[in-house]
């Protein structure tokens, strides 16, 4: 009997986008689980409630029929994470060469902490989506319900 592959996705998802959830369902193709997870930023204050952003996110991939896709919060190493639950696949979206810079310097930490981790990286088709340009749109009154999806848009307005 094959063991099943296992993945995890991280972020701080401060908000979720609908880039992180075009890297989500990609990953739900290649992977029997992957564990969606909130983490925390030591260097970023969130902006969005954690535990009503997971809300949002496990309603939307429940929604969608992604079974094998869970929403999870957890404040620790993503590379404590996977060893505590089996998880050999870190999948991380890549917009840019820079993000391909930035991830392969966490992907050797992880490494070194983890040894079977292996990091994945997936294409995101939306290069300018992020969290932060979600939030600065916000900040200047700007609708943002093409970037995030209902759910989470329901979230963000205080619903």
């Amino acid at each position: 009997m094959n063991a099943l592959r296992k993945a995890l996705y991280a972020g701080s998802f401060d908000p979720y986008t609908c880039g992180h959830h075009d890297i989500v369902r990609k990953a739900a193709r290649l992977f029997d689980q992957v564990d969606v997870v909130i983490g925390v930023n030591v260097r970023k204050a969130r902006c969005f409630d954690a535990a009503a952003m997971r809300d949002a996110m496990q309603a939307l991939f429940d929604a969608e029929g992604l079974d094998n896709v869970c929403a999870v919060i957890y404040d620790g190493l993503v590379a404590d994470y996977c060893a505590e639950h089996g998880i050999a696949y870190y999948v991380r979206g890549l917009r840019s060469a820079t993000d391909y810079a930035y991830e392969e310097g966490n992907a050797q930490v992880n490494r070194m902490l983890n040894p079977a981790l292996e990091t994945v990286y997936l294409r995101a088709d939306e290069p300018a989506l992020s969290s932060s340009m979600v939030r600065e749109l916000l900040a200047f009154g700007k609708d943002v319900g093409a970037y995030v999806p209902a759910p989470v848009l329901r979230v963000i307005e205080g619903e």
